[in-house]
């Protein structure tokens, strides 16, 4: 995606001005409820962007949630979320660069004029609605401030990156109305839908948060893991584990009720006519209610999983399901049990919900688990894992509640990691705290036959503020070209690149992207020509799929 936070020049840091600054330390004057500007949003959302404490994010978000007026919450919370409360409403980058061009206006757009106006936006269809909708977006940048504008373009093309991560959210809720963060978070966790559970605190208190209750077909949000470096460090932080076999498929949560069973996705969209097999597999499990948290995936004829993305492409498929079916098949592989006629297991024990999966679901669909307290035990289990073609293991407490939309403690994730030396051939320029600096950087193998570069990728993770001064100075000092926002440099700087894994890309030339990369550290010691080729790449990427053909 681009970044919209352009500026008329990038060869210098952008400032943020003192005005947002100060609200680090001394929060929006939003003292009276109701009739909110989206000014005061905005200066929000930049003072967010400024600073990295968690308690002084926290403490801008509360102070804004309690000058919302009780028609303004969920709006505002959507805001600040980085999600518009209409979805996507047809406007793109094309279209929102074309609309800049309307003068900035006074700070006088409510929250609730803004919101009116999207609604409006996202309402237009038929013939000439592009034309309609820059129309309509013309005239509410009209009536933006500058700072205004900018905002309402990372929002519209969900690119608000300011720090305000749900966990965050949800803290801020309940500090600002005064509810018990477990109260609150659970209300999000049943509902999954977070400017609501807002609304109801803020609004009702404890009387609004008791409405959320658990039900059928309505999918929690899937609780979720933390890294650990192996074996040993999981042990250290649980003492005894259960351990399961990760697998690199898609996550799904599946409700039954009777002979009605739905599937959905990990971010909560149905998925049921893509996934039939899963379906008839969770129809003849004996239990009249039921919820299961789960995988599916893709296996090849010897039993080897197949890699994510092949399993990816029998999701959000409404033509042709049949033939994909015969083409592609699904198991599903369940680790958790949620609800079970009638009973709600969400705050039971790992043990507890366990026993309920092994009365219910036959081995055959269950990930494989031992439980384990022995470094030597753990280390053959990863092993195991491997060797069958998954991508690592998982380790939880026993005692562990599920905790949903959290990503706590209690689960860890070990995969394997990889590193490679690559060569930076571009970088660009950051949004939000990292605005003024070059960020996300292009990565690339050195191809031995031309000494030319291969594109690999491209990763914002794992940089440092200093790294990101450092780097800014470095890049500038190498730039050959720009492109928008992107700047194009010398190939001369190598960093070394973690990654989980390669998967097969159409998008870039070598035909393999990097997955879930992240810098770890820039080698100076090195040149371009020592960095690692694209033969040495293409070695690890038929080495990761050489199970699939076994």
């Amino acid at each position: 995606m681009h970044s919209l936070l352009l500026e008329p020049a990038y060869n210098k840091p952008v400032a943020v001005e003192p005005a947002f600054l100060a609200l680090i330390s001394a929060q929006p004057d939003l003292t009276e409820p109701g009739n909110v500007l989206l000014n005061s949003v905005a200066q929000t959302s930049l003072a967010l962007a400024a600073t990295r404490s968690r308690i002084k994010k926290a403490a801008l978000l509360v102070e804004c949630l309690r000058g919302l007026g009780p028609e303004e919450i969920r709006i505002g919370v959507s805001y600040l979320s980085g999600h518009l409360p209409q979805g996507k409403i047809g406007l793109g980058y094309s279209l929102l660069q074309k609309s800049m061009s309307a003068p900035a206006g006074e700070a006088t757009l409510s929250l609730a004029e803004t919101d009116r106006r999207l609604t409006d936006i996202a309402g237009i269809s038929g013939t000439g609605s592009q034309a309609k909708r820059s129309h309509l977006l013309g005239e509410l940048l009209a009536c933006a401030t500058e700072q205004e504008q900018t905002f309402l373009q990372h929002l519209i093309l969900g690119e608000l990156r300011q720090g305000a991560l749900e966990g965050l959210m949800i803290e801020a809720i309940a500090k600002a109305s005064e509810q018990p963060l477990k109260a609150v978070r659970k209300a999000a966790m049943l509902s999954g839908d977070l400017p609501l559970v807002a609304d109801r605190a803020m609004r009702e208190g404890a009387a609004g948060l008791s409405q959320f209750r658990f039900e059928m077909f309505r999918p929690l949000q899937p609780m979720l893991a933390q890294p650990a470096e192996d074996p040993a460090d999981a042990l250290a932080q649980l003492g005894e584990g259960v351990f399961e076999y990760k697998l690199d498929g898609a996550r799904v949560q599946v409700h039954k009720l009777g002979d009605d069973v739905r599937v959905f996705t990990r971010q909560l969209n149905e998925v049921t006519h893509s996934v039939p097999e899963l379906v008839e597999q969770v129809r003849l499990l004996p239990a009249e209610q039921l919820v299961l948290d789960g995988e599916a995936i893709a296996f090849d004829k010897q039993g080897r999983p197949l890699p994510f993305q092949i399993t990816m492409k029998r999701f959000g498929r409404r033509l042709k399901v049949d033939e994909m079916r015969d083409k592609l098949p699904l198991s599903a592989r369940f680790f958790d049990c949620l609800f079970v006629d009638g009973d709600d297991l969400i705050d039971q024990s790992l043990t507890t919900r366990l026993g309920q999966l092994d009365d219910i679901v036959i081995p055959a669909l269950r990930v494989p688990r031992v439980v384990a307290a022995d470094q030597e035990a753990t280390r053959d289990f990863l092993r195991q894992a491997l060797q069958a073609g998954h991508e690592g293991i998982m380790a939880k407490a026993p005692d562990s509640l599920y905790e949903a939309g959290n990503r706590g403690a209690n689960w860890l994730k070990i995969k394997p990691v990889h590193t490679l030396d690559l060569v930076v051939l571009a970088a660009e320029w950051g949004s939000g705290r990292r605005r003024g600096k070059l960020s996300n950087l292009h990565l690339g193998a050195r191809d031995p036959r031309d000494n030319t570069f291969v594109m690999l990728g491209k990763t914002f993770k794992g940089l440092t503020d200093k790294m990101l001064e450092w780097q800014t100075d470095a890049l500038l000092q190498r730039e050959i070209g720009r492109e928008g926002h992107i700047v194009h440099v010398r190939p001369e700087l190598v960093v070394e690149v973690a990654f989980n894994e390669l998967q097969a890309s159409q998008q870039y030339p070598g035909g393999m992207a990097l997955r879930f990369a992240r810098v770890k550290r820039y080698r100076q010691d090195k040149t371009a020509a020592d960095a690692d080729t694209i033969d040495t790449v293409r070695a690890i990427f038929e080495q990761g799929f050489a199970g699939v053909s076994r």
